[in-house]
């Protein structure tokens, strides 16, 4: 049963789980902090394609192979796909899953498409529409550069409050009950090197006891407009989104930020992360001791030269699916509010004048011990 609360919130009395999850990321990504945690580190920028394009579809196809041979499941046991990318048409979603034959709803929530996917994902099965279903979503550097800024080539320096788009795909498999197979790896404590691919980086699992992650809650963002216009900086277009939503979230559920272990937002950067913890210590709400960004997780700045941080519809779903993801099924979290944010531009609107728009969802993760 699905309960409605508040202004925007839905609540889930048989909360749908999560029962496995996948990332494959780009070599910069694995040269990062989380090197260790990530199903695979594919050294080709191209994927073994012709076009950054292509690159993007391939590592899309490979996260949902990867998600469904960890889970033990086929593909026939997925009755829907969530899914997206930053691309236009969602190009590298519509080529890359093509090959299942799963019925797709394709999303578009800029670099909040991993909550805006796990969000319908969880309606859809708490409603009882499904048993099964998959959540899907990527970003790859070079396909993102070409389309929104300049193509590699132009070689133009990059300001120091603008994010480095992650090259890495994110894969969630959701449903009712308990899936319990030999395959189903939710550790991610060993990695061992993968005989299928060249230079690939494979978890192993050692079937330790763990928790179930479940999706207790959703809270739906809406669109906000501080007027910013510069599109090298993300973060700061995307933070107000996210003071809104969080603020709206703990307003519904009557909660404050230190019911959760971490309130982790997608990929504002440290510019962002400055302006969001700011903008919510206006409205009383201080969230500065248990928040995190997965833009400031996934990179090393100093060192890697990444600016603010990273971004992209890839980076909340990698740095989730193989980091926090874990650290839950682990019991080293409990509740944690996932809030993947987004800037709503396109090279058009850009080339046009307008303003970044920004939106962001937020998602409750609970675990359940198992019994």
């Amino acid at each position: 049963m699905i309960t409605i609360t508040g202004k925007a919130t839905l609540t889930y009395d048989q909360p749908p789980r999560i029962l496995e999850a996948a990332s494959i990321v780009g070599q910069k990504e694995g040269d990062g902090p989380l090197s260790h945690l990530f199903d695979c580190i594919e050294p080709d920028p191209k994927f073994g394609k012709n076009t950054w394009e292509e690159a993007e579809s391939e590592l899309q196809l490979r996260t949902a192979r990867k998600v469904l041979e960890k889970s033990g499941m086929t593909e026939e046991q997925i009755r829907y796909l969530f899914a997206g990318d930053l691309l236009g048409q969602s190009m590298a979603t519509s080529f890359g899953l093509q090959p299942f034959e799963i019925p797709l709803f394709g999303l578009y929530g800029a670099c909040s498409t991993a909550g805006e996917a796990l969000a319908l994902a969880a309606m859809t099965v708490a409603a009882g529409y499904a048993d099964v279903v998959g959540a899907v979503t990527s970003s790859h550097f070079a396909s993102a550069e070409k389309q929104f800024r300049f193509p590699l080539e132009y070689a133009n320096q990059r300001p120091l409050c603008t994010t480095w788009t992650v090259t890495g795909a994110g894969a969630f498999v959701l449903g009712r009950d308990r899936y319990k197979t030999e395959n189903r790896c939710k550790s991610g404590l060993e990695k061992e090197e993968c005989t299928k691919t060249q230079g690939v980086q494979q978890k192993e699992c050692k079937g330790e006891a763990c928790c179930d992650v479940c999706i207790t809650g959703i809270t739906p963002g809406k669109i906000v407009d501080y007027g910013v216009r510069d599109s090298m900086n993300m973060g700061a277009a995307m933070a107000p989104a996210a003071a809104a939503c969080i603020a709206a979230h703990l307003e519904d559920f009557s909660r404050s930020p230190s019911y959760y272990d971490k309130i982790i937002t997608g990929d504002l950067g440290a510019v962002g992360r400055e302006i969001l913890i700011e903008l919510l210590q206006q409205k009383n709400i201080d969230i500065g001791s248990c928040h995190t960004d997965c833009g400031l997780e996934i990179f090393d700045n100093e060192r890697q030269g990444t600016g603010s941080g990273g971004s992209g519809c890839g980076c909340a779903a990698v740095t989730m699916s193989a980091h926090f993801l874990p650290m839950m099924r682990r019991g080293e979290l409990k509740r944690v509010l996932f809030v993947p944010t987004g800037a709503l531009l396109s090279k058009i609107s850009f080339n046009e004048g307008e303003n970044v728009p920004g939106i962001a969802h937020a998602v409750v993760l609970e675990v359940l011990e198992n019994r």
